[in-house]
């Protein structure tokens, strides 16, 4: 088990996703998320292999939820800056998660 202190140490924030690109180099097939965390966070960068789910179009705008205080991992060729959250649906693909409704970028999760 961890301790509350623990759980409050992973910073999770929700942001606006701002493009999408293709990521060819991958392995699995993914996207190439920018996200918009708002004023101290920022525009961070992650890639997501939510292709089964989603097209660009579906992203755009679409507000998500990711760890920003995780070191950056290279990628291939692409360093990921955060880890955008989602669950396995029944067929093992990932669904996003975020609000239910509009809130600020950058606010964390508690």
């Amino acid at each position: 088990m961890i301790s509350f202190d623990d759980f409050m140490a992973v910073d999770i924030r929700v942001g606006t996703v701002i493009a999408v690109e293709d990521f060819p180099q991958a392995r699995k097939p993914a996207w190439k998320l920018t996200v918009d965390f708002g004023g101290d966070i920022g525009v961070k960068r992650s890639s997501a292999q939510i292709t089964a789910h989603y097209r660009p179009e579906d992203l755009l705008g679409r507000q998500v939820l990711g760890v920003v205080n995780f070191p950056p991992r290279q990628i291939g060729p692409f360093m990921s800056e955060v880890l955008v959250l989602g669950l396995h649906d029944a067929e093992n693909k990932v669904v996003l998660v975020g609000p239910e409704r509009g809130v600020p970028n950058g606010a964390r999760l508690c």
